[in-house]
Formats: structure tokens, C-alpha cells, sequence
């Protein structure tokens, strides 16, 4: 649990917790929050560990979200966290398109990422990382595409504290191919766009994240060790929505081409319900 003090009554945490697993397990949507909306950061954390304490899976990374500027001094962090799991990481591949399960009436988003993957274990007391410290640390960096969803349609209208407490809106990862020798690449250099059904709906590049993909992987370092959770090798870090956030609906085809790296293709298909759910 975070050392700061996380906030919230444990038990309306722990029950808001169950009803968002449930919601997402049964394919479910919600068209209230369950519960008392968080107000804080730290209420939101609360109901997010409760939350992967409940989920049947472990955690495999974290995706990085940056907080919208009109609530950055109600929060008092400019971005936030929440947990990828194993058996939401996709690979991609030329042979067929990902599947991305959205739930009816939830909300469904993709969005090109740039994706580190940890090659050493972060110091567990450490809080405060400079971009070479936080490099260092690094194995890998891949293309991705984050595919967020909810059971709640107005997730991120409900704020960021609520977008913490259901898993930072994340519902998978599709990941690409390495980038080749990234170190010495500019990050205005590593390009991307987004299509849904064929239609370009946004373009970005690394550095359209803001302060850069290595700014967000030393804020995942940095919460995520305050929260007792530091980050381990092998561990994957999703930087953020270099095109945009862009909205998909069931029957819809994703596109995203990183320029000069590859293309990865999803699928948006009616989310199901978990066996034994």
C-alpha cells in the first residue's frame, strides 16, 4: 500500500473496488459510479489496490496517463497511474488484428503509445529519478497501442481521481516491435498516426507526450515506489497517448503506424462474460 496515507474509508474502497471487477468480469456497465466519487488521488489509489488485489491477474506494468490541465491544481499530480495485466498484453503481429473486448455502453479508447520494458529492478526506497537514472533502467523501448476502456462511459468526465480508481482506464496493451537503437533516436523523430476504420484521427510523435517518454517512466518509478509497489524487470511502462485518445466502437478497426517501425491493426468486439464470473 502507498506510504503516503492512500485516503478514503477502507471499506467503501474495498466495496467500490469489488463493484468495478465485477462490472468489468460480467461485461457489465455502469451508468453511476459505485459509490462516493473520489476526490483525491489518494482515495482513488485506495480503491485501485483493493481493485488488483480482487482482479485474477497479475500485474505486468503500468500505463502512464496525463492529468487534463483544468484539474492539475485540484490533484496535485500531472499524471497518474494504473496497472496493465498479464493476460491483457497483446502481441502484434502482420497475421491478424488484436482483439480489443469493449463493453457495451462503457467506455472504448486507443491510443499510440511509446512502451518502455524494464530491464533491472528499480531501488524500492527511491523517489526521485533523473531522466539518465531512469534510462538506465531500461531494456527495451517498443510501439504499443494502450486500449483503454471502463465499464463507465463517463469516466473521464467524472475526473481524474475516478479514471485512478478503475485501473487507470486501462483494459490492455498491444505491443510492437523494439525500436531499433532508441537511444540515439530524437523523439521528434519517432512518428506516428492513428486510423479507425481507415480514418486518420490523429498524428503525434514521442514527443508530443508531454516532458517526454522518459519524464512519464520516471513518474511511474517514483509513484509507483511510493505506493510500495517499485517497478521490476520485465516490468512495462506505457508513456502516454502520443496521437490523442480516440473513442471505438464494437465492429471497429483500429490502425496505428509508427513510421519506419511498424503497424499495429485491433479489432473492437462485444466484451464477454468471464467464465466462473
Amino acid at each position: 500500500m502507498d506510504r503516503i496515507a492512500l485516503g478514503g474509508d477502507d471499506g467503501e474502497s474495498w466495496e467500490i473496488a469489488r463493484r468495478l471487477v465485477r462490472a468489468r468480469l460480467q461485461a457489465e456497465s455502469l451508468t453511476a459510479y459505485p459509490g462516493t466519487r473520489p476526490q483525491t488521488l489518494a482515495a482513488g489509489y485506495a480503491s485501485q489496490e483493493a481493485a488488483i488485489g480482487l482482479w485474477p491477474s497479475q500485474v505486468a506494468g503500468w500505463k502512464v496517463g496525463r492529468i487534463p490541465d483544468e484539474w492539475l491544481a485540484r490533484m496535485g499530480e500531472e499524471r497518474l497511474v494504473g496497472p496493465i495485466f498479464v493476460d491483457a498484453i497483446q502481441q502484434a503481429t502482420d497475421a491478424e488484428a488484436a482483439r480489443f473486448e469493449v463493453i457495451d455502453g462503457g467506455f472504448a479508447a486507443v491510443e499510440a503509445e511509446f512502451v518502455f520494458r524494464l530491464g533491472a529492478d528499480a531501488p524500492p526506497n527511491k523517489y526521485e529519478w533523473s531522466d539518465a537514472e531512469a534510462a538506465a533502467l531500461v531494456d527495451a523501448l517498443m510501439v504499443g497501442v494502450e486500449l483503454a476502456g471502463s465499464p463507465m462511459a463517463m469516466i473521464n468526465a467524472w475526473g481524474p481521481a475516478v479514471v485512478v480508481s478503475d485501473f487507470g482506464n486501462n483494459a490492455g496493451l498491444v505491443l510492437g516491435p523494439a525500436i531499433p537503437d532508441w537511444r540515439r533516436q530524437t523523439e521528434d523523430a519517432l512518428l506516428c498516426e492513428t486510423f479507425i476504420d481507415d480514418r486518420s484521427v490523429g498524428t503525434g510523435r514521442a514527443s508530443s507526450i508531454s516532458g517526454g517518454t522518459l519524464a512519464a517512466l520516471r513518474f511511474a518509478l517514483a509513484r509507483c515506489a511510493r505506493r510500495g509497489r517499485p517497478l521490476k524487470a520485465g516490468q512495462l511502462v506505457s508513456t502516454g497517448a502520443a496521437t490523442g485518445i480516440h473513442d471505438i466502437h464494437a465492429g471497429q478497426r483500429a490502425r496505428v503506424e509508427f513510421a519506419g517501425i511498424g503497424t499495429i491493426h485491433c479489432v473492437a468486439v462485444p466484451a464477454q462474460p468471464r467464465n466462473g464470473t
